[in-house]
């Protein structure tokens, strides 16, 4: 675990400054919930196509820049622009050929951001990695049984669940410490945000909301994190879980990996 501990530290050293937004100055009228329409665009990241539902993102989900998506993270969850998140904006523009945005359904090629064992989608290579499948989220939704919450330790629980599960029905599948580790950063976004960052601990409904309906449970009781979220709470949490996850890589694919662009087989390999 070493090396992820070095690897967070070195993806989580500089925080961005941004302007504080505190929740009363947030026009919530302008932010309700609405359905995307057939043309608008949406990808595998509920927490985007949230913040797209709720008119934070544009809501056709398209031209999306770097300082666009930024601002939205922090006015949306109080969510701060530490370098990890500064990272994921920018290789979300490797997702595409445009030269300076992107849409969210971009975010769906594979082997950039989108990944292999998610908790809500797909693999790429048993079909459908953009939708929401409520047969793979299952085993996030059932995780805990006795609590109406999730923790650090049922989060990493569903990681080695799911990742055990996956084996079987994609044997293919790609494993590394890059996956891993955004899996990982993801199952602490959705303790955070729709939780408690200091405890790691998130009410199951505001979850299951989250990710069945890409919708901020505000008729629910949820509300914007009061504490910003930031490199120190988010990383506690995040290598709280990597610790607890009992991981290791499989599969044929041994070394980390990036798809630099859309088109052919340009990749980054770390040895």
């Amino acid at each position: 675990m070493h090396t992820l501990r070095v690897k967070f530290a070195f993806i989580t050293t500089l925080l961005a400054s941004v302007s504080v937004v505190k929740s009363e100055d947030i026009d919530w009228s302008a932010h309700q919930w609405q359905a995307p329409s057939s043309t608008d665009s949406r990808g595998p990241c509920p927490g985007l196509n949230t913040l797209a539902n709720h008119g934070f993102l544009p809501r056709n989900g398209s031209n999306i820049t770097i300082p666009v998506v930024l601002k939205a993270i922090n006015d949306g969850f109080n969510f701060q622009s530490i370098d990890i998140l500064r990272i994921g904006a920018k290789l979300g523009l490797l997702t595409t050929d445009a030269e300076d945005s992107f849409s969210l359904h971009n975010l769906a090629l594979h082997g950039t951001l989108e990944h292999d064992v998610s908790l809500s989608r797909n693999d790429l290579a048993l079909g459908d990695n953009v939708h929401f499948n409520e047969t793979v989220f299952t085993t996030l939704a059932n995780s805990n049984p006795g609590a109406d919450y999730y923790n650090i330790t049922s989060a990493a629980q569903v990681l080695v669940q799911r990742l055990a599960e996956d084996k079987i029905v994609n044997p293919t599948l790609v494993n590394t410490v890059k996956e891993f580790t955004v899996r990982t950063i993801e199952s602490g976004f959705y303790l955070s945000v729709m939780g408690n960052v200091t405890t790691g601990v998130a009410p199951k409904n505001f979850v299951q909301i989250f990710f069945r309906e890409e919708r901020l449970p505000l008729e629910e009781g949820w509300q914007r994190s009061e504490v910003p979220i930031g490199e120190e709470n988010f990383d506690n949490v995040v290598l709280g879980i990597a610790n607890i996850s009992t991981w290791a890589p499989s599969g044929e694919v041994v070394c980390p990996w990036i798809r630099l662009q859309p088109e052919g087989d340009a990749i980054i390999v770390e040895g």
